[in-house]
């Protein structure tokens, strides 16, 4: 099994910055694919971005320029800046990661943009 925590959600003016951390633990034995998705309220969840464990990065349309991922195989965390925000990017955060063959799902953060 493997657990997700993501932390460094909160409430940020629009136009401002917000960092999102995820830590994998549990018996891993090699994470590949790690990301991010969101879910606003009402709505479905949709891909934000995700990162495999070469680096290769693919973005939502909607943050492209704006969010950055990243991660620390080492570590097993992945990370999400987010800068330029706005009242669309409201939603609530899930970390996700795939270890063998299998997706695990983080429990999700709060964020909301004010306007």
């Amino acid at each position: 099994q493997v657990q997700l925590v993501e932390s460094g959600g909160g409430l940020v003016q629009a136009g401002g910055s917000l960092s999102l951390s995820c830590a994998a633990s549990g018996r891993i034995f090699i994470i590949n694919a790690m990301g991010w998705y969101r879910q606003a309220s009402g709505k479905q969840r949709e891909l934000v971005a995700t990162i495999t464990r070469g680096g290769s990065t693919n973005n939502a349309d909607s943050v492209k320029g704006r969010f950055t991922i990243s991660r620390d195989n080492a570590k097993n965390t992945v990370n999400l800046q987010m800068n330029s925000l706005n009242a669309e990017d409201t939603a609530v955060y899930y970390c996700y990661a795939v270890h063998l063959g299998r997706d695990y799902w983080g429990q999700g953060t709060q964020v909301t943009v004010s306007s």
